[in-house]
């Protein structure tokens, strides 16, 4: 039977993959669950809804799902899961009682991976299981690597306005505010033509990784806008918890002492940043979130640069 070793080599050290199985029948689930216990963090559902919020408040790695349950069936789940881009790329196996060609043209339609017959063979589904969990690792790292910056680390600009499609629609559902921080670095092109491209690169790093440790959520996001301009996003923050994150990362940006001789704001790098909140509603769009935000930072500049301005 398998031991996952092939998984572990891939994944992260200490990193378990996460399965959830939905099943209306809890015998099915305790089953499942005894069979990967060892290998995974496994959480469980007993109706399609359940499963859905689940996957919403912490998305799993793979999905084992029955295809028979009420109100909400399982095929019905898997297209909901697929329709949501924060859920998509969730892989969906069924395991079901049901064996027919069709049923299982019907799975796959809905959007499955793969199709499992009850009663199932215990080495079959560890394998299968085993080998969809490595498929969604490579993708995801894949992922990872495709929407980092590759100067400085964080976020890059796909990934951000990816995350901040997702988080929008997210707030506008529950009603919720989102706050973003547009973020500049004071006289950069001066730092650059006084020291020099290379420790211009330097800054960046340095300037990025403090602005990333002040983005604490799980669901925050600190990203590289483009030059030397950076970007937060805070969904569900207020502008209060706006204006605390910006304090936050003009104090730590200013604990760096990096030298800027050529700043006419002080002797050492600094930034200023804009802040916005709006409550998404169905006329307005996430791109006027960052106008708001982006009119802020140019009054934080007008001001005097090395300042906040959250409005």
């Amino acid at each position: 039977m398998s031991d996952f070793a092939a998984y572990r080599r891939l994944a992260p050290q200490g990193r378990r993959p996460r399965v959830l199985i939905v099943d209306d029948q809890p015998i099915n689930i305790h089953a499942l669950h005894e069979l990967l216990r060892d290998a995974c963090e496994v959480s469980m559902a007993l109706d399609g809804a359940r499963a859905l919020a689940l996957c919403q408040q912490q998305p799993p790695d793979l999905v084992l799902l029955d295809v028979m349950m009420p109100e909400l069936d399982g095929l019905q789940v898997c297209r909901r899961l697929k329709a949501d881009p924060a859920t998509a790329d969730i892989p969906v196996v069924f395991v079901t009682g049901q064996d027919a060609p069709e049923d299982e043209v019907a799975a796959l339609e809905a959007g499955g991976a793969d199709f499992i017959s009850k009663p199932v063979q215990p080495v079959v589904v560890r394998a299968r299981v085993q080998n969809h969990l490595i498929m969604k690792l490579q993708s995801d790292l894949l992922r990872e690597v495709a929407l980092l910056d590759g100067l400085t680390g964080v976020a890059n600009r796909r990934r951000f306005d990816d995350a901040l499609a997702t988080h929008w629609q997210a707030c506008l559902r529950e009603g919720r505010p989102c706050g973003a921080l547009m973020i500049d670095v004071d006289y950069f092109k001066r730092y650059n033509d006084h020291y020099g491209h290379q420790l211009g690169d330097g800054c960046l790093r340095a300037v990025a990784q403090a602005l990333a440790g002040c983005v604490l959520r799980p669901h925050d996001l600190l990203a590289r806008y483009g030059g030397e301009e950076f970007v937060a996003l805070l969904p569900g923050s207020d502008a209060d918890g706006v204006r605390e994150v910006a304090q936050r990362m003009l104090q730590r940006v200013a604990e760096l002492q990096l030298a800027h001789a050529a700043s006419l704001v002080g002797p050492c790098v600094s930034i200023s940043l804009g802040g916005a909140v709006a409550v998404p509603q169905a006329d307005a769009s996430a791109a006027q979130l960052l106008a708001q935000a982006d009119a802020q930072l140019y009054l934080a500049k007008q001001g005097g640069r090395a300042r906040a301005c959250v409005g």
